[in-house]
């Protein structure tokens, strides 16, 4: 049985953002990188609101494309790849292969 308060602790110690959002986009769940990271935009008071909401349409037209290629068997795509930061959408299935949601995370290449 998975332990939510541990997994919560293990997500929250990750030092890059997390937002997770369902298969209706409502976002569920942010790590505290996440929520720190959101906090103009309202931080923890985000959860349970559309992701969609946080996005312009050319956004939501992409994360809605991989949304979709997800759907149909994608696991992970790159939504931005710039010099400062990669932002990847993660696909999120139950043990039977269904489709959960999805979350947000980001890379932040460093110089060797």
């Amino acid at each position: 049985m998975i332990d939510l308060k541990l997994m919560s602790a293990i997500c929250d110690s990750l030092t890059i953002p997390i937002t997770f959002a369902d298969t209706d986009h409502v976002i569920r769940y942010m790590n505290t990188a996440a929520v720190a990271q959101y906090a103009k935009r309202g931080g923890d008071a985000l959860i349970g609101t559309s992701l969609m909401d946080c996005h312009n349409e050319q956004s939501q037209a992409i994360i809605l494309r991989i949304f979709a290629e997800m759907q149909a068997g994608l696991e992970e795509s790159m939504i931005t790849d710039t010099p400062a930061r990669r932002i990847y959408m993660r696909a999120v299935r139950g043990a039977d292969g269904e489709l959960l949601g999805y979350y947000e995370r980001y890379e932040y290449p460093t110089e060797c």
